[in-house]
């Protein structure tokens, strides 16, 4: 039973290392907290960083994959300016949720997600973001009624933004884009074959 263990332990640690960015630095985590403690969301974390990396290191698959904690960093950089090994501890969190997108394994109605998933939409139709309609469509994001709720609340954000040039008529009309998003999007599209055929199965 105990070598059943360690295998399993060893099999994730290893799935890690192959399948997320910068995953080979996982086992150099020393458990300090720094991490946690330099986090501006750390009170919010269902698991802080060198929690998921102590989990990761005992073999919790599914509990690693399913958190809502890779979703929260926002990339501030103040847990690598911290760490005291210099852990590249963003890009692993960034890496694993990256990993668990790719799986399926996305918690459901998580905001930071949404947020992305909606940025890369907007981004993919002509290469270049549109923010008017970026905002709408978070705005809208959970039915019309809301959205107008949403709208009126920040209608002075997007006044300073008509002032700051930010939102026009160009991007009311569609926005400016790329001179062939047909072009970027096969691009991305064989970047993400490459990637998905690079996967290593560790089940």
């Amino acid at each position: 039973m105990s070598n059943q263990i360690n295998n399993y332990r060893n099999s994730f640690l290893k799935e890690v290392e192959a399948n997320v960015e910068e995953g080979e630095w996982v086992k150099m985590c020393m458990q300090c907290g720094v991490c946690a403690g330099s986090c501006p969301l750390g009170k919010h974390w269902e698991h802080p960083p060198q929690e998921i990396f102590m989990m990761i290191r005992a073999g919790k698959r599914e509990e690693v994959l399913t958190s809502d904690s890779m979703w929260m960093c926002t990339s501030c950089y103040n847990c690598i300016a911290r760490c005291p090994r210099g852990l590249p501890i963003t890009h692993i969190m960034h890496g694993l949720a990256t990993y668990a997108k790719r799986l399926g394994l996305v918690p459901k109605k998580q905001p930071t997600q949404e947020f992305s998933q909606i940025f890369w939409d907007n981004l993919m139709k002509k290469g270049r973001v549109n923010e008017l309609k970026l905002g709408l469509s978070m705005y809208f994001k959970d039915g019309f009624s809301q959205g107008i709720k949403n709208a009126m609340a920040n209608q002075k954000l997007g006044q300073n933004m008509m002032k700051a040039k930010r939102m026009n008529a160009m991007e009311i009309l569609g926005g400016h884009g790329v001179k062939n998003p047909g072009d970027l999007q096969k691009i991305i599209k064989k970047a993400q074959e490459i990637e998905d055929g690079n996967i290593q199965d560790f089940s």
